[in-house]
């Protein structure tokens, strides 16, 4: 499974890799750091025209140059990306992101626990889901 991390935290980034690494399923995790890297991305536009076809998104509200909901609009507002479930992984429990994401079309809003082995679970949890229960686009 290609899985796309739109993350600006080093730490984050680290936890969530590590989280996918020790689990039964080998998945190719790529990282882009902000919003403009992330649709550059999904668009395979420059740097990342080779860049695989990711099968899902995990998608971080607070991103420097464009933030998570506006790269979330442009996603799901191209009909050549809409189809790639994005999951917001984010630190914000604020009610008015919850909903603007669901309104946005995001497949899923997970706030990310601050404990170091819940975060790793609830990783894991995504991952298990996405690989084992619900059927993804080309698969």
């Amino acid at each position: 499974m290609e899985i796309l991390l739109v993350e600006d935290d080093p730490g984050d980034v680290l936890m969530t890799r590590e989280a996918f690494e020790d689990h039964r399923v080998p998945n190719n995790v790529s990282v882009v750091g902000d919003g403009v890297s992330a649709l550059e991305f999904l668009r395979k536009q420059g740097q990342y025209a080779k860049a695989p076809t990711p099968d899902l998104v995990l998608l971080d509200l607070n991103l420097p140059k464009m933030d998570g909901m506006e790269v979330l609009a442009v996603a799901k507002g191209d009909p050549m990306l809409r189809h790639i479930p994005v999951v917001v992984l984010t630190t914000s429990d604020a009610q008015e992101d919850v909903v603007g994401s669901y309104s946005l079309h995001a497949n899923a809003y997970v706030t990310k626990p601050v404990d170091f082995d819940r975060f790793i679970d609830v990783v894991r949890q995504i991952d298990d889901f996405f690989v084992s229960v619900v059927r993804l686009p080309g698969r």
